[in-house]
This record gives C-alpha cells, structure tokens and sequence, in this order.
C-alpha cells in the first residue's frame, strides 16, 4: 500500500491504526488570483488553525492516518457543507468561503468578494476532493478494522469576542452533543481530561463539532467522530502566530493520551 498521497490540494498520510486524524484548517496557501482581492490584513490568513500538523505529528507513531489540506479557510471552509448551512444559528460564524474574519472584519477588498458561481467552483476545485479523501479513507478503516475513529484536529485564539464571550476552555470536545461518537468513547475522553489539572476543558460547549464531525460520525455503522478544538494559547503565540516549543511540548502528551484511548 501506497502510505501517502501528495495532491494539489491535501496530503493523506495512510496509517495502520483505525484512527484517521483530518485537519481541515491547517493549510495557508491562497491561490495568486485569490490572494489579490483580499485586505491586506486577511493576506496573513489569520484564522489558520496554527501549526496543528506540527502538533499532532506524533499521531503517525501511534499508527493514525492524517489528512491535512494545502490551501486556507479563506479560499473555501472545508468544515462547512456544501450547502453552507450555519451550524450555530443565532450565532456570529463564518461561511463555505468567508466574508468575513473571526475578527469581524472583511476577508475581501470592497467590491472583490466571490459570486456564487465562484462559490460553487471552489467546492468542486478544493473541498470535494478533500470529502472524496476523508470518505475513502474512513471506508478504508473501517473495512479493515471492523471500526474507524476520525479525529478531527481544530485550535483558535483563546478569545474572539465575535465568535465567543470571554475566555475559550483549554480543550472543548466537540461530539455533536453526544451523537457523532459512543458514549463510551466520550466517556473515556472525559475521564482523560477529568483526570488532569493542567488545562481547562468542557465537552460541546461553544463548539459541538462541524460539518465534517456531524457527517461523518456515525457510531450506530462503527464511525466516532470526535472534534477537539484547541486554545492556541496550549502551543503557540497567539499574536505572532509564532510555535512554542515549550508549551507544545507540555500539551502534547496530554493529546497523546486523548488519541490513544480512542484506539481502546
């Protein structure tokens, strides 16, 4: 077997675990065309889940498939469906090709933002294939395995008064309100967090899970899909976007610890 795929628009690392770890806001790249049209603030993509493939590299030990895009949640969100539904309603969010930063402040150049036509272009272009990865490889596991877990690895400043009021958890568990995974995987999940003092955690709160953990996770067919969305605080500056190897290496074995018990 082929271990990794290098495509255009993401690289899937296949694993001998049945775990797959997606990392659906990692990639930085936005096309020239793209690039051109945005403000100049929007240019440093600061919405990047930093640094979460670097943070989560160790999972390849523990025998995990990884998928990571090439390109920006500014060129397309792939952890929204395509039908762009928001997933917290009555709430500030952002869209399938966002308009506007966790800031509040426009992604695009007044007069430059992107038509539906250009909308429906870029789900063919960049999101489908990444599902098309994130399917086949689930389907993978699953049928060598009897079971898949699918890990979906988020972060995010620990404070964005437009998303959020006040200070974020440390770790927020996203399982869809209990229904993309077991409750004994959440259970187990909980009693790893519960048993730290380290960091701050709370289980579907702000965050539930997206598009991608509502989907795809379907424990009643032998899929968990579990979503963890980590304050960036954990690893990294947060104004200079910078990694910080310290705290990263603080934080690390506790993910270590989250991963290897959804391995059993």
């Amino acid at each position: 077997m082929d271990l990794q795929t290098d495509t255009d628009t993401y690289t899937l690392h296949r694993g001998t675990a049945p775990l797959l770890v997606s990392l659906p806001h990692d990639g930085t790249h936005v096309p020239d065309a793209i690039a051109a049209r945005l403000t100049d603030a929007a240019r440093r993509v600061p919405d990047t889940d930093w640094h979460v493939a670097r943070l989560y590299a160790f999972a390849r030990d523990l025998g995990a498939s990884v998928l990571v895009p090439r390109h920006s949640r500014y060129v397309i969100d792939l952890n929204r469906g395509e039908d762009d539904v928001s997933l917290y309603p009555g709430q500030n969010t952002t869209g399938l090709c966002p308009l506007v930063r966790f800031s509040g402040e426009p992604v695009y150049r007044k007069g430059r933002v992107p038509d539906e036509a250009e909308v429906r272009s870029r789900v063919q272009r960049y999101w489908r294939p990444y599902h098309a990865a994130l399917a086949g490889e689930l389907a993978r596991i699953r049928s060598a395995h009897g079971r898949a877990v699918l890990w979906e690895g988020h972060s995010i400043r620990g404070e964005v008064p437009f998303l959020f009021d006040g200070p974020l958890p440390d770790f927020n568990l996203g399982t869809a309100a209990g229904t993309s995974c077991s409750p004994a995987l959440q259970k187990a999940l909980e009693g790893v967090l519960a048993a730290q003092a380290d960091y701050r955690w709370v289980a579907n709160g702000r965050f539930k899970g997206g598009h991608i953990t509502r989907h795809y996770g379907r424990p009643g067919e032998g899929v968990d899909a579990v979503q963890l969305e980590l304050a960036q605080r954990t690893y990294m500056d947060e104004d200079s976007f910078a990694w910080d190897a310290e705290r990263a290496a603080r934080v690390q074995p506790l993910l270590r610890r989250l991963l290897e018990t959804t391995l059993g």
